[in-house]
């Protein structure tokens, strides 16, 4: 039996992206509970089997804006931060491109939302997000790390619950934002982590360091 040829894509018709981000709004809008398959075909102007010849269900098609969104932005980060940088200024980086995100469209916010719905609804999208909040929590550490061992950042706190700790002030400020953005200044907010992450993590007056080679650049 032959194979059954390739649908092509009628000119004007929405790109699988585009799909994304049309199921994206839905998501970020409505939960993934809330999101049907027929309300993002219908924000998207498409029919429902334009979006099944792209994705086989709404899980299929969650996953894939998710990794779509999340590698945009581990991306950014990377292309931003490098292994020689002042720890200070790479976790800014860090942070201000939280703020780009949570502010310029309702992606990061996306992000978010699923994260805290998918703890009891669904654990392979939970297992997910368990792994990218670990590669942030690494790529931090290794933020921490690198500064301590340059004398740079005191030697006495853990990297991991340092990473632990301001992962969590980002996502919390970001989550207070969403939740009341007339009495929460995101930018306000993330800069005062900033100042107070860089009082904690102050070396003590007159130590000294010892220099190290950068590291692999991952995530």
């Amino acid at each position: 039996m032959s194979a059954k040829p390739a649908r092509r894509r009628v000119r004007g018709e929405p790109s699988r992206k585009q799909l994304m981000d049309a199921a994206i709004d839905c998501f970020a809008r409505l939960g993934y509970q809330g999101t049907t398959i027929d309300r993002i075909a219908r924000d998207a102007g498409v029919t429902k089997g334009a979006l099944y010849y792209h994705f086989k269900d709404k899980e299929e098609l969650l996953f894939a804006a998710v990794k779509d969104r999340v590698g945009e932005f581990e991306q950014q980060v990377l292309a931003e931060v490098t292994p020689d940088q002042d720890p200070m200024e790479a976790l800014r980086h860090v942070v201000d491109a939280c703020f780009r995100h949570a502010t310029m469209s309702n992606h990061r916010r996306f992000i978010i939302t699923l994260m805290v719905e998918a703890l009891d609804t669904n654990p392979r999208l939970s297992a997910e997000f368990r792994s990218i909040l670990r590669r942030m929590r690494v790529f931090l550490g290794r933020i921490v790390r690198q500064g301590q061992q340059r004398g740079a950042l005191r030697a006495d706190v853990s990297p991991e619950a340092a990473a632990a700790s301001i992962a969590g002030a980002i996502m919390g400020a970001e989550i207070q934002h969403y939740q009341d953005p007339e009495q929460i200044d995101l930018r306000a907010a993330l800069d005062s982590l900033l100042e107070q992450v860089a009082g904690w993590l102050a070396p003590p007056a007159g130590s000294t360091g010892i220099a190290i080679s950068g590291g692999t650049k991952s995530w």
